[in-house]
């Protein structure tokens, strides 16, 4: 990231904000205000469970209420599009339909960037990690679902998809040698757990057979894929490179791809007309990927790919939660256990630390304080 500066000339961000004092060590910098209120305001953040965001044109005033509000958004907007999925099942090919829905995700999303100025160049070094997050987040993790639910229950798909913040661990850990926190493991796996209640009757009426291990496959590839992007869009925010701007290319790309693919093998290209497909593609495209996405992977720079993909648990009982309502879903108490299971997850991966340690200490009053 840069920043203008006299006589039209640019200078990295670094070098305007920490000048060596001409009385001072040349080996040392003194550190600017600014710079001292971002680090205060990382270690408050840090408290919270959710990291402060790298420099930026303008900080956040409230990082962790930002952060909090996007998060909750995603889990809204993907826990619903299931709806609009099942609406275009059937009538067109679903590479078609992925292709239509970042086509129009891409180009809504460019134009409203290039109307508003905030449309970026993209330096040809950082293409290719571009076209990477395209692969892993807009075209091959989606082919992978749509296949895998043709041999096994979408339950079992949306159980396997929840192992996200699993992925997201290992891939973190092998990648780039960091380490999880205990918390974030243990609060996935008591998720997991809810999940497994959830599904119970699903994952047990299912038989395990040919069909169904190819569908597992595919499912735990997509999911792999999933994670995979999540750490190539942080990558490419490490990097300066705007978070909608690399999502309009991506979904492009991602959509040229898919279009490519079905095209070799032969696919039709149909459209269905009627209101139910249509809407279903608008909201796919407009909520589910524009949205959805812009909101996800800024969580994903401001806490991490591995607390930001316990989203994965939450969006299938964000779904049966409609469920309930729509198409009359009976819970259980092995179901109410379940979702109890799954908040709980989400409480020890993000409550704050000093509250967890209050509570273990048997002092609830001092965990309210923090």
């Amino acid at each position: 990231m840069t920043l203008g500066a006299a006589r039209g000339s640019l200078q990295p961000i670094e070098a305007v904000t920490a000048r060596p004092d001409p009385g001072q060590d040349p080996g040392k910098t003194r550190e600017s205000p600014k710079n001292g209120q971002r680090r205060r305001r990382n270690r408050e953040a840090g408290r919270s469970g959710f990291a402060y965001p790298g420099p930026s044109h303008q900080p956040d005033r409230n990082p962790t209420t930002v952060t909090a509000f996007l998060y909750a958004l995603t889990v809204l907007i993907w826990g619903t599009t299931w709806i609009a999925i099942k609406h275009q099942l059937g009538t067109v090919a679903f590479e078609a339909s992925i292709a239509y829905r970042f086509a129009l995700a891409g180009a809504v999303l460019a134009v409203g960037l290039a109307l508003t100025g905030r449309l970026k160049a993209i330096p040809w070094r950082h293409q290719p990690f571009v076209l990477l997050q395209a692969l892993c987040l807009f075209s091959c993790n989606f082919a992978c679902f749509y296949l895998a639910t043709r041999s096994v229950p979408s339950g079992i798909v949306s159980v396997v998809f929840s192992a996200a913040t699993i992925f997201n661990v290992a891939n973190a850990t092998l990648f780039h040698r960091r380490r999880p926190a205990q918390r974030v493991l243990a609060g996935a796996m008591i998720g997991l757990l809810g999940i497994a209640c959830l599904f119970r009757d699903t994952l047990l009426g299912t038989a395990l057979d040919r069909d169904t291990a190819i569908g597992l496959g595919l499912a735990l590839l997509g999911t792999w894929f999933f994670s995979a992007g999540n750490l190539v869009s942080a990558r490419n925010q490490r990097h300066g490179l705007p978070v909608a701007t690399v999502n309009a290319y991506g979904m492009l790309y991602g959509a040229a791809l898919v279009a490519g693919v079905a095209s070799l093998r032969g696919v039709p290209f149909g459209f269905d007309p009627s209101p139910a497909y249509v809407g279903a593609l608008l909201y796919l495209a407009i909520p589910g990927s524009v949205i959805g996405f812009t909101a996800y992977l800024t969580v994903v720079h401001r806490i991490g790919p591995e607390k930001a993909a316990y989203m994965t648990v939450l969006f299938p009982v964000v779904a049966l939660s409609i469920s309930v309502f729509a198409e009359g879903y009976r819970v259980t108490p092995l179901a109410a256990l379940g979702f109890a299971l799954v908040l709980a997850g989400n409480v020890v991966v993000f409550a704050p630390l000093q509250a967890l340690r209050a509570y273990r200490k048997g002092r609830p009053e001092a965990a309210c304080d923090a």
